[in-house]
């Protein structure tokens, strides 16, 4: 019997980044389990926002235009940017929710909160940066080691979601055959590589990324490398051989690249959580930070660690990244061949 049996219309707040919105995929199927009937609409950033458009579970996807809105205070545009602020306001208070659910838990979380309509608004007791001033119901704080997936699911449950399965539903995207074709690219399946992020202590070393794409010629695999528009000129220095698509998918594409993949070999990073969420079986490299808070979700994948002492230290600058360094392009490569069989 559900706990909140008069739901009929929610809000979900996740606004960034890419891999933490494929995460808080599976509260969709957890409420749409608990409640059959319930209208379900999500607040985002781009781009992550592109990955919800047509999603079959979202009633009205609200696109929240911070980064710009930001942009234009910077150059000194204040009236655009209220202007601009305003409009979203419009999009995000049009309707009225029996719940808004903040799965994000930072300030700009918290201002959406805030500004929604709802007599119920809900988020954990530990979430940061002041986003627990606008809760109604606070709930019982996360263990920070709980995987996100699962303490996503915790909030989903507090509203009645049923968590099992777990299961991480997207919008229709294209064929790996389809973006294949549109590519010329050769047919799946692919060997995926994922060498970029943002953290640069995320980062595995250019010479091994060269080394492993040199060993993986004799898998007879063709080989794709997948990024942003940002990370083309790094992937460029990584391989040795194989197709750079960095910059050149959507991030609809991207799911039909990695729909292709027979085996994904990934730095932390968010498309790494879309190759485990699309059931790619996944070689994750993992220095700085813990792969059982954010590691690939599921059965199958391989998380590499050095297992120093520092790590996870969960920081973004460090002189001496030897937890990443200590990883040798023999050990991916073993893991590699264990995951292909």
């Amino acid at each position: 019997m559900s706990l909140n049996p008069s739901l009929k219309r929610i809000l979900i707040v996740k606004l960034s980044a890419l891999g933490d919105v494929v995460q808080a995929l599976p509260v969709l199927a957890a409420l749409k389990r608990g409640h059959p009937g319930l209208e379900i609409d999500w607040v985002a950033e781009r781009p992550q926002a592109e990955l919800l458009e047509d999603h079959p579970l979202i009633r009205r996807l609200i696109v929240f235009p911070r980064r710009e809105i930001l942009a234009l205070f910077k150059r000194g545009r204040p009236g655009a940017a209220v202007k601009l602020f305003r409009e979203f306001l419009s999009r995000l208070r049009a309707e009225r929710y029996d719940a808004v659910l903040d799965l994000q838990g930072l300030f700009k979380s918290g201002v959406v909160v805030a500004f929604s309509r709802s007599s119920r608004k809900l988020g954990f007791t530990n979430h940061r940066e002041g986003s627990t001033l606008p809760l109604t119901e606070k709930l019982p704080p996360y263990d920070p080691d709980l995987h996100a997936v699962r303490r996503y699911l915790l909030a989903a449950e507090a509203l009645g979601g049923v968590s099992e399965p777990v299961e991480f539903p997207l919008p229709r995207y294209p064929s790996a055959g389809e973006v294949a074709q549109r590519l010329a690219l050769p047919p799946p399946p692919w060997l995926i590589f994922i060498p970029a992020t943002r953290w640069r202590t995320k980062l595995w070393p250019v010479k091994n990324w060269r080394e492993l794409s040199e060993a993986v010629r004799e898998l007879s695999l063709p080989l794709l490398w997948v990024g942003g528009p940002g990370d083309r000129g790094y992937v460029e220095g990584c391989a040795a051989c194989g197709e750079n698509l960095c910059g050149r998918l959507t991030l609809k594409e991207l799911c039909g690249v990695l729909s292709g993949a027979r085996a994904v070999v990934s730095v932390d990073t968010g498309p790494m959580h879309l190759a485990a969420a699309l059931g790619r079986r996944v070689v994750a490299l993992f220095g700085p930070t813990a792969p059982w808070r954010t590691g690939p979700f599921g059965e199958g994948h391989r998380v590499l660690r050095a297992g120093l002492p520092c790590s996870p230290c969960f920081r973004k600058k460090c002189r001496d990244p030897r937890c990443m360094e200590a990883l040798t392009p023999e050990e991916v490569l073993s893991a590699l061949a264990e995951i292909l069989g």
